[in-house]
């Protein structure tokens, strides 16, 4: 029995898509199984964000810093105050805790806290403040004119809450940490709370995948 000639077209055709389709299902397999698997960041991942892309501040020795300065290191940015009464040394006092559980990587930490307070965090009490925690990690202080600015490139939400005295004074403030990687591209944004181990998890992370 002969198939005329429309029928032979159209049963070519279809398996010619056929052969197309199976081709690119092929190619498509072969391509994810070549693909490095994606960290599984405990963290949230913003690699590729447009915001928080760096800061160029004076730090507490009045050295201006940048995160060129930095190159080579995992670098976490917090933004807080040092009258805090919990969130920030809590978070400072984690900051240092992963510094030791990355063992012969801790040096490859470097912690940055900027102040929400110009005001009343001078040069002196930043320092201080530093060494509580460790005597690597910097302090930066954006002028009260640079602080709205700063804050909005970062999407650090702040606001004065005034007390029974002037100067008595508390902040309300994002809680959370930036996290760059070894080339300075912003990747990870930790909560606050997450704890130390969850932090040295995807700071390890970057190390290994950088």
């Amino acid at each position: 029995m002969k198939f005329n000639q429309p029928m032979q077209a159209e049963r070519r055709r279809a398996v010619k898509a056929l052969g197309g389709a199976l081709a690119l299902s092929i190619t498509a397999g072969l391509l994810a199984a070549c693909a490095p698997d994606k960290p599984a960041f405990k963290s949230i991942d913003l690699t590729g964000a447009d915001y928080a892309q760096g800061f160029s501040l004076p730090d507490h020795n009045g050295q201006t810093r940048t995160l060129k300065d930095f190159a080579g290191k995992i670098v976490v940015v917090f933004f807080g105050f040092t009258q805090c009464p919990d969130v920030c040394p809590t978070s400072m006092a984690e900051l240092a805790q992963v510094k030791l559980q990355l063992g012969k990587d801790g040096d490859r930490l470097q912690g940055i806290f900027i102040t929400l307070d110009p005001e009343r965090d001078t040069p002196e009490l930043l320092k201080a403040y530093m060494a509580n925690f460790d005597p690597s990690f910097l302090a930066l202080r954006p002028t009260l004119a640079q602080l709205p600015q700063v804050s909005k490139d970062f999407k650090i939400y702040y606001k004065k809450v005034e007390g029974k005295t002037p100067g008595s004074y508390t902040l309300d403030h994002s809680a959370g940490s930036y996290i760059y990687d070894t080339q300075g591209r912003v990747r990870l944004y930790s909560r606050y709370g997450a704890g130390s181990e969850a932090l040295a998890s995807d700071i390890a992370l970057l190390l290994k995948n950088r």
